[in-house]
């Protein structure tokens, strides 16, 4: 095969979805079996089982056990968004996100203490490199359905010797960053995101039950203080295919005459 050519997985896939979005299988209706699919494309089962599961991971089709491949619902892809009002609402902002449209928003989350910071998160930071901070790895669900990951770092000369040095564990555990800096005397004043389009890697694929090479948004955010310390970085990363990001931005009203 040479390099412009597509695997044979991905030929069957293609075409799959062309007639799936074509509507020559409507919602619902169970497609023709993989032995029959295979020897129409004229490829071995692996290969159409491989092309349907590509195509599943899409939300294209769904597999049910004992029964066969049907045409799926659409996904909804929904708004998340981002507004200085949710850092206003105490406890933590993804949760709050996810109740206003009636989900459950939970998270998993991972601490490493002394990590030494790579060069560019110590630049976002104003620390130098090898400066030991607390990174912090998220995998976020609503209703148990992954929606976004995140690492977050925190110099440890900030927060390395009080109550909330692992954002996971403490009396603040689960709170958002302006919370937790508050306790310890440290006021959020600004906080600034950098929205770049980027492509899904095999790990941010695996958690998020989406592909290798997907759309996803990676949005760098850096919480500073009133002297202008940043005091927490993050790379958010948004699956494209689920959701679109939006901004939200308050107009400050005039002064009364």
């Amino acid at each position: 095969m040479r390099h412009d050519e597509q695997p044979p997985y991905q030929v069957v896939a293609d075409d799959l979805r062309r007639r799936l979005l074509g509507g020559e299988w409507p919602v619902g209706a169970k497609l023709p079996s993989r032995a029959q699919l295979a020897r129409a494309y004229g490829v071995g089962p692996n290969v159409l089982q491989r092309a349907q599961e590509r195509l599943i991971i899409e939300g294209l089709l769904e597999g049910r056990a004992g029964s066969g491949t049907y045409v799926a619902t659409a996904r909804e892809r929904r708004r998340m968004v981002r507004t200085r009002h949710g850092e206003r609402r105490g406890g933590s902002p993804f949760r709050a996100d996810m109740a206003e449209q009636g989900r459950t928003g939970t998270w998993e989350a991972d601490s490493k203490a002394r990590t030494p910071a790579p060069e560019g998160i110590a630049s976002r930071l104003g620390i130098s490199p090898g400066d030991p901070t607390v990174r912090t790895s998220y995998e976020f669900l609503a209703d148990g359905q992954p929606t976004q990951l995140s690492v977050s770092w925190e110099p440890m000369a900030i927060t390395g010797e009080t109550p909330i040095v692992l954002p996971e564990m403490g009396p603040l555990a689960g709170k958002g960053v302006v919370e937790r800096m508050r306790s310890i005397g440290v006021e959020i004043a600004n906080v600034v995101e950098v929205p770049r389009p980027s492509r899904a890697t095999q790990e941010q694929a695996n958690l998020l039950g989406i592909s290798v090479g997907d759309l996803v948004l990676v949005i760098e955010r850096t919480y500073y203080d009133a002297d202008g310390r940043a005091v927490e970085t993050a790379d958010i990363v948004v699956p494209d295919v689920r959701w679109e990001v939006a901004y939200e931005f308050a107009i400050d009203r005039p002064a009364p005459a």
